[in-house]
């Protein structure tokens, strides 16, 4: 039974930072890619964030490219997402999933999915 679970998330002012983790267990970590993905209220899930299982190659959204890295540690099976710049925009449930195969820009690719960590950015 594969699990994943976020942390990291809370309150931050605009042009803050902070690290998202998230851990899996179960499953061989290491032979999948990871995604990012958040969710505003109101608002459908939207991509943020895409590795390899290797880690050698990433993907990101172009509304958080240049602020937010994505990142992993095979060793420890878990999966970041620093966070960089803050804004208010970015507030939102962001959640961890892996994918079925390749790094995928769209949820339907993933077939495992965290709980999710809130980020609120406050102006």
């Amino acid at each position: 039974q594969v699990q994943l679970v976020e942390s990291g998330g809370g309150l931050v002012q605009a042009g803050g930072s902070l690290r998202l983790s998230c851990a899996a267990s179960g499953g061989t970590f290491s032979s999948y890619a990871m995604g990012w993905f958040r969710q505003a209220p109101g608002k459908e899930r939207e991509f943020v964030a895409a590795i390899t299982w290797s880690g050698d190659i990433t993907y990101y959204a172009d509304s958080v490219k240049g602020r937010f890295t994505i990142s992993r540690d095979n060793a420890k099976n878990t999966v970041y997402l620093q966070m960089n710049s803050l804004k208010p925009e970015d507030t939102a449930v962001y959640y961890c999933a892996r994918s079925l195969s390749r790094p995928r820009t769209t949820a339907v690719g993933y077939d495992y999915w965290g709980q999710g960590t809130q980020v609120t950015v406050s102006s």
